[in-house]
């Protein structure tokens, strides 16, 4: 995932590790992850393993993936149940210019370098861009 911006500098990102999910096609997956209760796996790669040294303290995770499979052409979406057309930024649709998966999910137990998760929608095999602890005090708008 090598991009390179108007100005000539580069946008390097590199997956630290792979998203194992039930999910095998869109279709399978659900319209947003936390309305499912299904496991997933997250693995992370070898080399970034040493980062995940105290996550288990963390109940939940902000996952952050790259939607490999997505249109990256959509500027339009229309989002289940809405029957209203929006441009994509005012949307959560998958296709979108730069397909960035965002979820908060719930760590279920750390096994070594592979994490158990619930509330994914991620797709099997997605790569895992960025692993964050979830905040309720610093990540929830009170509204």
């Amino acid at each position: 995932m090598d991009m390179m911006h108007e100005s000539g500098n580069s946008l390097d990102l590199k997956p630290i590790g792979v998203i194992h999910s039930p999910y095998l096609k869109r279709e399978d997956a659900p319209r947003q992850g936390r309305l499912s209760d299904r496991e997933s796996v997250i693995e992370i790669f070898f080399e970034y393993a040493d980062g995940l040294q105290d996550i288990e303290h963390h109940p939940h995770l902000i996952v952050l993936y790259w939607l490999d499979r997505s249109s990256r052409m959509t500027l339009k979406a229309t989002p289940p149940g809405s029957g209203t057309e929006h441009g994509v930024f005012a949307t959560r649709s998958p296709d979108r210019p730069n397909p960035i998966g965002f979820a908060v999910a719930d760590l279920i137990r750390r096994d070594g370098s592979r994490l158990v998760v619930r509330g994914l929608d991620a797709l099997d095999s997605t790569p895992l861009l960025d692993l964050k602890p979830y905040s309720s005090g610093t990540d929830c708008i009170k509204e």
